[in-house]
């Protein structure tokens, strides 16, 4: 037999103990401001039906949906015709029915329609789980990735946003991490389509649109014309990439603009109540910013549309959310409005590695390792460990007898903050030495107050 070389899939990674604890660390203090703000947890499968999924995200979207072939001989009912022609696109729906889940949106939409029912509306569920998506690989970007997600649907209210916004601003604050939090309105990018006389290619408009931060202004009107949107009509739109000032300068702008676009204007409306709400009631670090060329590629969005960037990083969005008022309708429950965010965990992963905000306790493991002298020695640090185990101290004892150096490298590796000596003058005393790895300093304590000592 060959040997193969070892390796993970393109665009996927695995994690080490100290990296799954930095993660977890992430997790949990999103999790608690999920829990704070009354959200519910919830879990889907991790692939769906191809036919749930197609159709919601975009012609872009749809692309980067990974496919699961189906079971068995996939090619015995597909049509020969189109595997001669090597028609892919046609073929799809013939060899795959299920896909992995895109995010955990869609998902999300075709539960509350299955469980309508026994659900209390509005239904505020948050949801950690990963996604996968056939992107190109790159800093920041992965092919399978965590998404943490908030969502509440049953409610047209426009509080929801103003709180989606706090709970941003109180997740980050609570990692330390710096954001902006980018708001926009779909509204206002439909209006501007109707100003511009493109309605038909509103979506056109809002894929090249959501591309501005990565390719900038001239190749996003460049898109634009490619993808048929007239000279006039970009000429319509420049006003959009330099309107500057604050929230409501920029707003008095727009309504001049919209000012015959009754969609235009209710986004307007909505922005502007978003924006003075928080305000009101206040933010704790994260600064809000009207960023009107903000279109986020998704075609559910119906309104609101959020993005958050980490400052004093390069790197993309680290979370983004947005209203969509129809999307449970197309699994055929219609009327029900819902908005979420979510914050994606391996961008945030990256900002506070980079900005080093991970506290320096993630990295231990192990707060106590009993070194193995022999059988006897081994037996009585297993009853200690069991003790200690019991008060919530973590620890264990080095399974073999090695050389002390060889024990102590260990120790070192992994960032235990105490060792336990028990050799044969500790047992004739029930008496243990511990050692503070950090400072060297060694005492002798008596078993019984073991326990005591390492809580203190």
């Amino acid at each position: 037999m060959s040997v193969q070389k070892a390796s993970t899939p393109k665009g996927t990674r695995d994690f080490s103990a100290e990296e799954v604890s930095k993660r977890q660390y992430i997790i949990e203090k999103i999790r608690h401001q999920f829990q704070l703000y009354g959200y519910s947890p919830l879990e889907t499968p991790s692939f769906e039906n191809l036919s749930t999924l197609t159709g919601k995200y975009g012609e872009e979207g749809d692309r980067l949906i990974f496919k699961i072939l189906n079971s068995g001989d996939y090619l015995s009912k597909a049509d020969e015709k189109l595997l001669a022609e090597k028609n892919s696109h046609s073929l799809t729906s013939q060899i795959s029915d299920k896909a992995l889940r895109y995010d955990l949106t869609v998902p999300f939409a075709r539960y509350v329609v299955q469980n309508q029912n026994e659900i209390t509306f509005p239904f505020k569920r948050y949801q950690m789980q990963p996604v996968w998506r056939a992107d190109r690989p790159q800093k920041g970007r992965y092919r399978e990735f965590w998404q943490c997600d908030a969502d509440v649907v049953g409610s047209d209210s426009l509080w929801q946003e103003v709180e989606l916004v706090s709970l941003y601003d109180a997740a980050f604050t609570d990692l330390n991490v710096p954001v902006e939090i980018h708001i926009n309105n779909r509204k206002v990018l439909s209006g501007l389509a109707e100003a511009a006389g493109i309605q038909d290619k509103l979506i056109d408009f809002t894929v090249a649109l959501d591309k501005l931060d990565k390719i900038g202004e001239e190749k996003v009107k460049q898109e634009m014309t490619e993808r048929g949107i007239p000279n006039s009509s970009i000429e319509k739109l420049s006003a959009l990439f330099s309107m500057s000032g604050d929230y409501k300068q920029q707003l008095n702008s727009l309504s001049t603009i919209l000012k015959d676009s009754e969609i235009g204007m209710k986004g307007i409306e909505e922005l502007n109540f978003v924006f003075e709400k928080t305000e009101a009631i206040g933010l704790n670090s994260a600064e809000m910013i009207l960023n009107l060329t903000l279109a986020r590629g998704l075609d559910y969005y119906t309104g609101a549309i959020f993005e958050v960037k980490a400052k004093n990083v390069e790197l993309g969005s680290i979370g983004g959310g947005g209203r969509y008022d129809d999307l449970t309708g197309i699994f055929g429950l219609k009327g029900l409005s819902g908005v979420g965010i979510s914050f994606g965990l391996d961008r945030i992963y990256l900002v506070l590695d980079e900005l080093k905000l991970f506290p320096d306790a993630i990295q231990n493991t192990l707060d106590v390792l009993f070194i193995n002298f022999g059988e006897k020695e081994a037996e009585q640090s297993m009853k200690l460990v069991k003790e200690l185990r019991k008060n919530q101290i973590r620890s264990e004892v080095y399974p073999d007898s090695s050389k002390l150096k060889k024990q102590m490298q260990y120790a070192d590796k992994k960032n235990v903050k105490f060792t336990v000596i028990i050799g044969e003058e500790e047992l004739k005393n029930n008496t243990a030495t511990l050692k503070d790895m950090k400072t060297g300093e060694q005492k002798t304590v008596g078993y019984a107050e073991l326990v005591s000592v390492l809580k203190n």
